[in-house]
């Protein structure tokens, strides 16, 4: 295999799993980012890095897919997660305060005459929000029965908000999703942009259960794309990371040594190592 060959595979690697490409490299991304800022700027970078960790959520860990090697190719275990999985966390990981599925996805919103497709569509539970450190400016979030029974509900942050309606509310319009008609139950506050130019507020939000079922037909069972969490605080992330490894080792059947079918990213860590840069 020649060095073309492999830049080739990589690419349809990457190009297939874009959403776990990205949350990846999400740690990565940032951690440079901050350091490069910190460094050359001093001080009024330091706040301004904390800032967009906030954003993120700075008790947040996002549970990923675990990589394997098949014929020499590194590889992302696709059904390693599960929906069953997210309520074991909640119910057993006291150092967690809430947790949600998440499955992304892509496709236009269509309102009148008006189209528009968001960076990101997510499907996620109802407390999504929660592990985001979100609110919303207007209207509801998902609730349980939205998620158990499928709704086709959807939450609009401010960019699409602006794209679709312009200055006409919202909630309680249809918008069609993939020609899906969804009900607009609720807006999201304004988050901004970060400092490497992502629109936070370029998001469409459905229940997990709405996207698996009617906007990504083809997921294996009650897979998911990952498990977003958010602990009890930040001083507890570390302890909060250890709990769901060791319940999630255990509900794989893993054992102590061997390699995990998922992997765990800590925002939380990243907050750290800039602390210790800046003394």
């Amino acid at each position: 295999m020649n060095f073309w060959d492999s830049v080739r595979i990589a690419s349809k690697a990457l190009l297939k799993n874009r959403f776990r490409a990205g949350l990846t490299i999400l740690g990565i991304v940032i951690g440079i980012a901050a350091v490069t800022a910190m460094v050359s700027i001093g001080e009024s970078a330091s706040l301004l890095v904390a800032d967009q960790l906030e954003s993120l959520g700075t008790n947040m860990i996002a549970v990923l897919p675990g990589a394997t090697q098949r014929a020499g190719i590194r590889a992302v275990d696709v059904g390693s997660l599960t929906a069953a999985d997210v309520d074991a966390v909640v119910a057993e990981c006291t150092a967690v305060r809430a947790a949600s599925p998440l499955i992304a996805t892509s496709g236009y919103l269509v309102y009148r005459n008006s189209n528009w497709s968001p960076k990101t569509l997510f499907g996620v539970g109802v407390d999504y929000t929660v592990v985001r450190s979100w609110n919303l400016s207007s209207g509801t979030f998902f609730s349980e029965r939205d998620v158990t029974s499928g709704m086709k509900h959807c939450v609009l942050g401010r960019t699409v908000v602006r794209e679709l309606f312009q200055s006409e509310d919202p909630i309680g319009k249809t918008v069609r999703i993939k020609n899906i008609p969804f009900r607009v139950i609720g807006v999201l506050e304004p988050k901004g942009v970060s400092m490497l130019g992502q629109d936070y507020d370029d998001i469409v939000l459905v229940p997990y259960t709405t996207a698996g079922k009617r906007l990504r037909r083809a997921r294996a069972g009650n897979t998911v794309d990952a498990i977003m969490i958010s602990a009890n605080s930040p001083e507890y992330a570390s302890q909060a990371s250890k709990q769901v490894e060791r319940l999630l080792r255990d509900r794989h059947d893993i054992a102590e040594g061997e390699t995990p079918d998922f992997r765990i990213q800590d925002v939380t860590e990243i907050a750290t190592m800039l602390k210790v840069i800046m003394g």
